[in-house]
Formats: structure tokens, sequence, C-alpha cells
């Protein structure tokens, strides 16, 4: 037995609680009533296309279509990381495609192959939404490793031309900056998984359980999923700096300013 179907009013009547919403923001004078309503009118819009997109591709079954889906949801995935990490997209969209679509290629089909054990490694039901699971954890760990990996080096720049001088080595120089932004990128990740189960049961187990699983498939399921997006986080995230640092610096090891978007 399936989850229970939800109404169209069942979802409206959702909306009731943005009217104190709303009135705390005006009296707190947050000027963010606009942009919530933009992110939840384009929500839904994007769900209903994606909900209907997804009968098409489960209908139908293309390996082709599937992988062109799965290629077009890490094109979207690295522009809004490179656009959230103050960094040009055009400059760095490359670098960042493929530290995305290495990983996540490897642990999917892995996961498919050997965890799930599907004969069918492109199906549909498996490969967009695990991938999609995948892809949608790891924008935040990129977007934290980039982001504090380049702003920091900006910011010291001075300091990292020292280093370089000092001890004769780009990557010696780098060193700090990369383990500092590599921690701050995965240690959420960590936390979370230390406190799964008793601060919050994820999402995934619960989806399970309202479809009719049973607790103990759904919690095998969740442990597996957990390890896939935790491996492919961290190979993303290193990867991301490691393939961006031919574009991010120049032949003189000095810091390209020209892949950061421009406040004016």
């Amino acid at each position: 037995m399936g989850a229970r179907d939800l109404g169209v009013l069942s979802l409206v009547s959702l909306l009731l609680f943005l009217i104190p919403v709303f009135y705390i923001n005006r009296r707190l004078k947050l000027s963010i009533n606009k942009t919530m309503i933009t992110s939840i009118v384009r929500m839904c819009v994007q769900l209903s296309f994606v909900g209907v997109y997804l009968e098409f591709l489960f209908k139908f079954n293309s390996p082709v279509l599937n992988t062109g889906y799965l290629l077009i949801m890490i094109s979207i995935a690295c522009q809004s990381i490179l656009r959230s990490s103050n960094l040009k997209v055009r400059t760095l969209f490359i670098p960042v495609f493929f530290s995305l679509l290495i990983p996540a290629a490897i642990i999917l089909l892995f996961f498919n192959a050997m965890v799930v054990r599907i004969d069918n490694l492109f199906e549909a039901k498996y490969l967009i939404p695990i991938g999609g699971m995948l892809l949608g954890n790891c924008l935040r760990s990129i977007i934290i490793g980039l982001n504090t990996f380049y702003s920091g080096i900006r910011k010291d720049e001075k300091v990292y031309l020292y280093s370089i001088s000092l001890l004769g080595s780009r990557i010696a120089a780098l060193k700090p900056y990369f383990k500092e932004s590599f921690l701050g990128a995965i240690t959420p990740t960590i936390a979370s998984m230390a406190t799964i189960g008793l601060v919050s049961l994820p999402g995934m187990m619960t989806g399970q359980i309202l479809g009719g699983s049973i607790p103990i498939v759904a919690i095998k399921y969740q442990i597996a999923i957990m390890l896939s997006i935790f491996y492919t986080e961290y190979f993303s995230t290193i990867l991301s700096v490691l393939f961006s640092l031919k574009v991010g610096f120049n032949d003189m090891d000095v810091l390209n300013q020209d892949i950061f978007i421009s406040k004016d």
C-alpha cells in the first residue's frame, strides 16, 4: 500500500502558515516576502514540471534519455554552484562539471550494480532519483569548498604569495587554504551522519515507509544512500578545487581575478 494521495486543497492549506510568516517579516522589517513568494512559486512550477517529465521518463525508460536528463541536472547544478560561490560560470563550468560527473557517475553505477543489483543500470526510477539526491547534497559542500578556498586566497593574497616565495611551491602554499575549505565543506555531512536517526528521520527513509516498505528495508536503503552521498560529496569537493586550479591561477601562480563575478 502506497502513501495516501494529497489533494490540491490539502496542499493549498499549507499556504495558510504564510500569513504569520509575512506578518512577522513586516514587523521585523525583513524585505524577503517577495523573494519567498517567488521561491515558492518557482518550487511548485518546477516540481510540477519534473513530475510530468519523470512520468514520461519512467514510461519509456530509455538509457539515452535517462543519461541525458542526468547530464542536464549536473549542468544546472554547476551553474548554481558557481553563481553561489561568486565565480564566473563560463570560466569554471567545465572543471566543476567533471568534478561532479566523475564521482557521481562512479558511485551511482556502483550503487545500482552492487548495492541494489538491478539488471538495467540506467533504469529511470533508480538513476534519476538517486542521482538527484547525490547531486543535491553535493551542492552545499562544493559551494562551501570553492567559496572558502578562493575567497580565502583573495583576501590573503599577499600572505599566499609570500608563502610561495618562502616555500617555493604553489601546492605547499595552497595546502592551508585547501585544508580549511575542505574541512568546512565536509564537516556538516559528517555531523549529520552522526546524528541521523536520533535527531532526524531522513527523507528517503520516510518516503519508503510512507510508500509501504517495512522500516528495516527503509533503513538499509538510507544507510546505503547516506554512504553514497558522503563519498560523492567527499570526492567532488576535492576534485572541484583541484580541477579549477589551472584556470584559477596564471602561469606565475598568481590568483586569476577574472574568475570572480564582478560586483559592480
